[in-house]
């Protein structure tokens, strides 16, 4: 993604953790989106360390009821 694409998305955060955000945000003198744009950055290597919901063992679309009743 280029630098100068910008596009609007709402996001939905406990409202403990947005005040921690905001706080830090008012802290550096910085916008909400720029505060949460240097977490993902920071944390974004960890995060994809993360085994996605199909990679858990034990489950398949059998098991997904949705996918029984399908025919």
């Amino acid at each position: 993604m280029s630098g100068t694409d910008k596009r609007k998305q709402s996001l939905y955060f406990p409202e403990d953790m947005l005040k921690e955000i905001q706080e830090e945000a008012t802290r550096q003198d910085r916008s909400l989106s720029w505060i949460v744009q240097q977490a993902w950055r920071i944390a974004r290597n960890d995060i994809m360390r993360y085994p996605s919901v199909n990679d858990v063992v034990g489950t398949s679309d059998a098991d997904d009821p949705r996918e029984r009743d399908a025919v």
